[in-house]
């Protein structure tokens, strides 16, 4: 009988809805990820790919307990087997659960950058985080440097050591390599890749996804604030007869080096999604059963897809 693979992270019909306000005083929910599924498993590098809107970010923020007040969360995140309940997220946060943020307004203005990464651990990780500094070209003086004194790569490669120096079991890592030159964020994934050898996990949100195909293990593509394929890295290398999801293929051809060859339409918007397939209005393959009902999530040729025709 197959044993069962031990899972880091799974995340069951994950949805998001903010409650806006919509004309005058009246009040709307705004739903902006809905039935999201994704698991990681120890050891690996999930990429997560998609266009500006698809909800990449926000799964980090759900992931995290990081959503304002005015959202609302629906459905299973599990972290080693165990519910990840709001009080769970505060007290994994940062310690076994840690975040590269998109933003490098993260950093505490007030403190010096060194002292941030070193945080308020015992004993103080200063000789590792000096090495970390030295792998990413950081320069010696920049521990003694406010963030407001650093170029914006600069300030991604100290909020990639400080993800790191947490030994952290997953890192969430979110737009990581903006602003690097390719040598120093082929040096960060690098530091993911041996971190995912250790048995630990990592997320890599990015929209560099040439570089997330050399590092990951598998890529999960998001549309319109759902999963609609996860697969093997290798599948994306090989191309679009290897991949599932019509959106996955477009993706693809739509790379520089595969033609860029665009996709008819635009990604709905949250706020006025079609019924049945997110996709539908711009899938050359659709038909009335893509437009009425939500296909479910199958599992085809060592990867998931949600399309009623994947292949």
């Amino acid at each position: 009988m197959e044993q069962k693979r031990e899972t880091l992270l799974e995340i069951h019909g994950l949805s998001v809805s903010f409650r806006m306000y919509d004309h005058g005083l009246e009040q709307t929910d705004l739903q902006v990820i809905s039935d999201l599924y994704l698991t990681v498993y120890p050891g690996e590098i999930v990429a997560v790919a998609g266009s500006s809107g698809s909800g990449k970010s926000l799964l980090a923020s759900a992931v995290l307990g990081l959503l304002p007040d005015n959202a609302t969360v629906c459905g299973h995140l599990y972290y080693r087997g165990q519910e990840l309940t709001p009080g769970r997220q505060k007290q994994l946060r940062g310690t076994q659960i840690a975040l590269v943020p998109q933003s490098v307004t993260y950093l505490d203005p007030l403190m010096k950058v060194g002292a941030q990464a070193d945080g308020h651990r015992r004993p103080l990780p200063t000789a590792r985080r000096k090495g970390f500094f030295k792998r990413l070209g950081l320069p010696d003086q920049t521990e003694q440097l406010y963030p407001f004194q650093l170029s914006g790569g600069m300030a991604r490669r100290v909020l990639v050591s400080t993800a790191l120096l947490t030994g952290a079991g997953l890192v969430i890592a979110d737009e990581p390599t903006p602003g690097m030159s390719l040598e120093q964020a082929l040096e960060a994934l690098r530091m993911f890749r041996e971190m995912a050898d250790q048995k630990k996990a990592v997320i890599l949100i990015t929209h560099d996804i040439d570089l997330a195909f050399e590092f990951a293990d598998r890529v999960a593509v998001f549309y319109a604030g759902t999963t609609v394929e996860t697969a093997p890295a290798w599948d994306f290398k090989q191309g679009p007869g290897r991949l599932r999801h019509p959106y996955s293929q477009a993706l693809w051809r739509a790379l520089p080096q595969n033609g860029f060859e665009p996709v008819e339409g635009f990604q709905p918007y949250a706020g006025d999604l079609p019924e049945g397939c997110l996709f539908s209005p711009r899938c050359p393959r659709k038909t009335e059963q893509c437009i009425r009902a939500v296909p479910p999530v199958r599992q085809i040729r060592g990867g998931e897809v949600r399309c009623f025709y994947g292949a």
